[in-house]
């Protein structure tokens, strides 16, 4: 029922299948992560769930009904907005750490320098 006045109407051509058999042909293969050759009969001709998946994607149909679900439950106060990310347990990439490093030694980086008249006592 949130999903029916999003989904587009077939204006012309020969009937298309179910749209809650193929919906949740859909909602299978993103789960099982089965391909889309291997989707089982019950859910109707795996091209036509594929296709109507790649169609419902273009028009934002899913983005749509995300937005429709994320706004009904913060109105029914079932989202807590609040969020805190904690820095020592994010993991940064393997290769995040020798970025510093190109480009020379940082071995004089935390030499202090005072401003002096003679160049010869830096």
């Amino acid at each position: 029922e949130l999903l029916a006045p999003l989904i587009p109407n077939a204006s012309r051509g020969r009937p298309r299948a179910e749209d809650r058999r193929v919906v949740n042909g859909m909602v299978y293969k993103i789960r099982t992560g089965v391909s889309w050759r291997d989707l089982p009969e019950r859910y109707g001709p795996w091209k036509s769930v594929y296709t109507r998946f790649r169609r419902y994607a273009i028009d934002g149909v899913f983005t749509r009904a995300l937005q429709q679900i994320q706004a009904r439950a913060d109105a029914a106060g079932d989202i807590d907005w609040l969020v805190q990310i904690d820095s020592t347990i994010v993991r940064a990439h393997q290769h995040a750490a020798a970025t510093g490093r190109k480009g020379g030694s940082t071995a004089r980086t935390n030499r202090t320098i005072t401003p002096s008249a003679d160049p010869e006592e830096a």
